[in-house]
C-alpha cells in the first residue's frame, strides 16, 4: 500500500498503488503532472509532501480532506 505524506504523517486514503496515489493528489490539484519514467522533471508535489509505501493503515482524520490550493 502506498499513501501521500506531509512530513511524517500520512494524509488521506492509502491506495493499492503508487500510481493510485499519484492520480488522487492530481485530481485534488497538488500535482500539474503525473511523473514519466523518461522525462527528467522539477518537483511535482509541493514542499513538504511526498508518496511512500506503507506497512500499516491509518484511518485519516474525520473530515479531512486533501487541500484544492497550496498558499
Amino acid at each position: 500500500m502506498y499513501a501521500l505524506f506531509e512530513g511524517n504523517k500520512q494524509i488521506g486514503d492509502p491506495f493499492p498503488t503508487e500510481k493510485e496515489v499519484w492520480e488522487a493528489a492530481l485530481i485534488e490539484g497538488l500535482v500539474t503532472d503525473v511523473p514519466v519514467a523518461d522525462e527528467e522533471g522539477g518537483r511535482l508535489l509541493p514542499a513538504g509532501y511526498h508518496v511512500a509505501q506503507v506497512e500499516e493503515t491509518f484511518e485519516p482524520k474525520p473530515g479531512w480532506k486533501l487541500p484544492r490550493e497550496i498558499s
